[in-house]
């Protein structure tokens, strides 16, 4: 069993305020989980209001598989029109 972490940290440039990130971050977290079955959480710079720290996890029986199913969501983030990928690690353990 391997298990794969995915840590990426957003910049949020329409974010004006604490209740507009929320908004992003809820929206985007609710698409890649069912989107990918993953699951993700915002695990970073929750009183920020421009920038978000997120975690996504998944499990698989291969290292390949769980590094292939992160990075798609990690494409899929870097597509993303209300968020910007400012970095981001990829780890299977």
């Amino acid at each position: 069993m391997f298990v794969g972490v995915l840590q990426v940290e957003l910049s949020i440039p329409a974010a004006f305020s604490l209740k507009d990130k929320r908004r992003v971050v809820k929206s985007l977290l609710e698409r890649t989980r069912r989107k990918f079955d993953v699951a993700a959480a915002e695990v970073a710079d929750q009183d920020t209001w421009n920038r978000a720290g997120i975690g996504i996890a998944c499990v698989a029986n291969e290292r390949r598989r769980a590094e292939s199913r992160l990075q798609h969501v990690l494409n899929a983030l870097e597509r993303e029109s209300d968020a910007v990928v400012t970095d981001a690690q990829i780890e299977v353990m």
